[in-house]
C-alpha cells in the first residue's frame, strides 16, 4: 500500500511559477511535503508561503539549474536536508523559438543544458537515495513538441525529444530498483513562457491548457500505487494543437 500522503516528500523544480507552482499547490492539497526549487527566490518564497498556509511542510531552495556542473550535488544536498524524497518532478525549462539556420551554438547549448542536461543531473542527484529505499517516482515534464515538429521550435523540440528518450531509458534501468519514471507531455499551456524574450509566438492563450490542469495530471501519476505506472501521458487542449 502507498504510505499516507502526509508522509510523502517531493522535490519540484521550476516551482516559482506556471506548471511548477500549480503542481506545488496541488501536491500540498494532497498533503505532500515539498522541497521547491527555482532560481527566482522571491517568487519561490511566495509559493512556500502559499503551501505552508495549507498546513504542509515546505522549504525553498534557490538554485539556477542552468549551472549544470553544480546540479547533481545540489539536488543530492537538498534530498539530504529535506528528508527522504519519494517524488521528483523535473519541470524547469526554457522556451525558445528560432529557425535552425539562425540558432546560434550558444543558444542551442543553453536550451539543451536546461531542458535536458539539468534533468539528467537532477536524476543522478536523487537516484542513490531512491535506490537505498528501493522506491520512488521521477516525473519529467516534456512537451508534444517532442514528437511533433513545429517551425522555429527546433532546439526546443530536440531538447524535449531527448527528455522523452532519457525517461524511457531511466524507466527500464531503474525498474528492478522499484523506481518508476513518467513522461508528461502537455500541449500548449498558458504560462509566462509566452512572455519571455526567447519565445516569439502568437497563439490564442485562452485556448491553451491551464497550469492547474497539467498539475492535476502530474499529481495523478505521482499518487498511483507502486504496482502501477503511467509511462507516458499526453495532455492536450480540447481544441487541439495551437
Amino acid at each position: 500500500m502507498n504510505p499516507p500522503p502526509t508522509q510523502l516528500r517531493a522535490i519540484i523544480t521550476g516551482a516559482s511559477s506556471g506548471i511548477g507552482k500549480a503542481t506545488a499547490l496541488a501536491f500540498a492539497q494532497a498533503g505532500i511535503q515539498l522541497a521547491l526549487v527555482s532560481r527566482a527566490s522571491d517568487k519561490l518564497s511566495a509559493v512556500v508561503d502559499s503551501v505552508t498556509s495549507l498546513g504542509v511542510g515546505a522549504k525553498s531552495y534557490p538554485l539556477d539549474l542552468a549551472e549544470i556542473a553544480l546540479v547533481k550535488e545540489q539536488i543530492a544536498a537538498i534530498a539530504q536536508d529535506f528528508g527522504p524524497i519519494d517524488i521528483l518532478v523535473n519541470n524547469a525549462g526554457i522556451g525558445y523559438t528560432n529557425s535552425l539556420k539562425a540558432t546560434s551554438l550558444a543558444d542551442w547549448q543553453a536550451v539543451i543544458n536546461l531542458n535536458l542536461t539539468s534533468v539528467f543531473q537532477c536524476i543522478q542527484g536523487i537516484l542513490p537515495q531512491m535506490r537505498d529505499r528501493a522506491g520512488g517516482i521521477i516525473i519529467n515534464v516534456a512537451s508534444i513538441a517532442a514528437s511533433n515538429a513545429f517551425p522555429d521550435w527546433g532546439a526546443y523540440s530536440v531538447s524535449k525529444a531527448g527528455l522523452v528518450a532519457l525517461t524511457k531509458t531511466l524507466a527500464i534501468e531503474e525498474r528492478a530498483h522499484g523506481i518508476r519514471a513518467v513522461i508528461i507531455s502537455p500541449g500548449a499551456v498558458n504560462t509566462s513562457i509566452w512572455d519571455t524574450d526567447t519565445v516569439n509566438a502568437d497563439f490564442n492563450r485562452e485556448a491553451m491548457l491551464s497550469p492547474e490542469i497539467v498539475a492535476q495530471s502530474i499529481l495523478h501519476a505521482a499518487l498511483l500505487p507502486p504496482q502501477a505506472v503511467i509511462e507516458e501521458m499526453t495532455v492536450m487542449p480540447s481544441g487541439g494543437a495551437l
